[in-house]
C-alpha cells in the first residue's frame, strides 16, 4: 500500500470499500439509562423476557363471552376492570362485562364491544348472531413470546424501541461507547470566528460545520485547533491526537509545497488506505489508520478532507459518515437513496465521478445553480438538500432522467446500494 502522495486517483467505489474494510468496530461498551439511550447503538441482541402481552386481555370495553353463546341473552356475572385478576366462574348463559386491557378469564374466548351488542339493560345483554371467535381478544405472547428476538446488535435505539424495552422491565441498556472524534483545521490564514480577520485571512468555518454535521448524525466531536503550515509543528500536533478514536482534518493534503498534514501523519505511523480519489469535488481526500495501544478501538482512524468548505462537507457525507457508522457499531452503514426525476438539464465532466448538489422534493430533483458553482463556495450547501453522484462516462443529465438521490438527511441501510447514476 502506498505511503506517499499518489499520481493516480482511486476509483470511487474502490475507495469506499477500502475505507470500510479498514474501519474496525469499536469494542468498548457501556450500560446507560433507558431514558438517555435514544440514538445509541445496541451492543448486543435483546430478547423477550416477558410475553407481550403477558396475559390474555381485552382490546375493547365490552363483554367477554363464549363464542357459542352468540344470539343469546346473557346475564353479566361480574365486571372486570384493568388490573384485576378474576378466576374463571361463568355459569350457563352468563358473561363478563370487561374493560380495555383487563385480564380475560380462561372461560371466555371472545370480546364483544359494547357498541356491537343488540341490547344491554338491567344487567342483561343480547349478543348478535354473527360472532367471530377470538375477536377483540389479545392473546398472551401473540405479539412477542419469551426468547423471541426483539432487537439486533447494531440497531440504533429509537423512541418506539424504548417503549418495547420498557415493556420488558428494562431500565438500563448495553450500548457501544460513543467514539471520541477530534476535528482539526489547517492553515495559517485561518482565524477563529471570535478573532479579527483581515482581507487576506479567512474565518475557520470548516471545523464548526463538520462538528455540527456530526451532531446532526448522532456523533460528538471535539475541536482541537488549527495546525500551522509547518511540518515539525504538524508532526508534534498529530502525535498528541493519538488518544482519539477518529481524527478528521480539513486542508493541507493536496500537492502544494506547504501541505504538511499528510506527511505529519505518515511520520506518526499512519498506514495510508488511499490518498486521492477520482471524484470532483474531493480528489485529494486521504484516509488511513494509526495503530496505537491507547486508542479506544485499538487504532485511530484518520480522515483528511480537502480544505474547501463545500468539498469537505460533501466528502463527509459520502466517505466519512459510513466509516464512522461502522466504527461506532451500527449495522446500517450504507447510504439509502431516493429515486428522483430530473427537472432541469445539467452537464457533468466525463473521466471522473461528479458530485452534484440539488434539491429533492416530492420525487423531483432540481440541480443547484445549474451545476455551476465553485468548490470553495459555502452558501450553495444551504441552498441544497441532496446530492447526485454521476459516473465517469455521464456527460449530461437530461430532463426526465431518473436519478439516484442521496438526501443530506438520508437513512442508512445494511446492504450496499448502487448510488452512482
Amino acid at each position: 500500500m502506498p505511503n506517499t502522495k499518489q499520481k493516480t486517483f482511486l476509483d470511487f467505489n474502490v475507495a469506499i470499500d477500502k475505507a470500510l474494510k479498514y474501519a474496525k468496530n469499536t469494542y468498548l461498551k457501556e450500560i446507560v439509562p433507558l431514558e438517555t439511550a435514544i440514538g445509541r447503538v445496541l451492543a448486543k441482541d435483546v430478547r423477550c423476557v416477558k410475553n407481550l402481552p403477558s396475559f390474555n386481555n381485552s382490546a375493547m370495553d365490552g363483554f367477554a363471552i363464549r363464542a357459542n353463546d352468540a344470539s343469546k341473552e346473557l346475564i353479566v356475572a361480574k365486571v372486570i376492570f384493568a388490573g384485576e385478576s378474576v378466576e374463571a366462574s361463568l355459569n350457563e348463559n352468563e358473561c363478563y362485562k370487561i374493560m380495555t386491557g383487563a385480564k380475560v378469564p380462561s372461560d371466555a374466548d371472545t370480546i364483544i364491544p359494547i357498541e356491537d351488542v343488540s341490547a344491554y339493560e338491567d344487567n342483561k345483554v343480547t349478543i348478535k348472531e354473527n360472532v367471530k371467535k377470538g375477536s377483540c381478544l389479545r392473546l398472551k405472547g401473540e405479539e412477542k413470546a419469551i426468547d423471541d428476538l426483539l432487537f439486533n446488535q447494531g440497531d440504533e435505539l429509537t423512541s418506539s424501541m424504548v417503549a418495547v424495552l420498557a415493556s420488558q422491565g428494562l431500565t438500563m441498556v448495553e450500548v457501544y461507547k460513543k467514539l471520541s472524534i477530534a476535528v482539526v483545521s489547517t492553515g495559517n490564514e485561518l482565524k477563529e470566528p471570535w478573532q479579527e480577520a483581515s482581507q487576506d485571512e479567512i474565518y475557520n468555518c470548516n471545523s464548526y460545520a463538520l462538528i455540527a454535521l456530526l451532531q446532526e448524525k448522532g456523533f460528538s466531536a471535539t475541536y482541537t485547533g488549527v495546525v500551522p503550515d509547518n511540518l515539525e509543528e504538524s508532526i508534534s500536533f498529530v502525535k498528541n491526537l493519538k488518544n482519539y478514536d477518529v481524527i478528521i482534518t480539513t486542508g493541507g493534503i493536496s500537492m502544494g509545497d506547504a501541505d504538511f498534514v499528510g506527511e505529519a501523519f505518515l511520520q506518526n505511523g499512519l498506514e495510508t488506505i488511499f490518498h486521492g480519489v477520482n471524484i470532483k469535488p474531493g480528489r485529494p481526500i486521504m484516509m488511513g489508520v494509526m495503530e496505537e495501544a491507547g486508542a479506544k478501538v485499538g487504532q485511530t482512524f484518520v480522515m483528511c478532507l480537502p480544505g474547501n468548505p463545500l468539498t469537505a462537507m460533501v466528502n463527509m457525507h459520502l466517505f466519512a459518515l459510513p466509516v464512522l457508522r461502522k466504527i461506532q457499531g451500527y449495522s446500517a452503514i450504507y447510504h439509502d437513496f431516493e429515486i428522483g426525476v430530473n427537472t432541469k438539464e445539467f452537464k457533468t465532466k466525463t473521466g471522473r465521478v461528479n458530485v452534484v448538489l440539488g434539491n429533492q422534493k416530492t420525487g423531483a430533483f432540481e440541480v443547484t445553480r445549474d451545476n455551476k458553482y465553485g468548490s470553495g463556495m459555502i452558501t450553495v450547501l444551504n441552498e441544497s438538500n441532496a446530492i447526485v453522484v454521476t459516473n465517469e462516462e455521464k456527460a449530461l443529465i437530461e430532463v426526465g432522467d431518473s436519478v439516484n438521490v442521496i438526501k443530506f438527511n438520508c437513512s442508512y441501510v445494511k446492504e450496499q446500494t448502487q448510488i452512482i447514476n
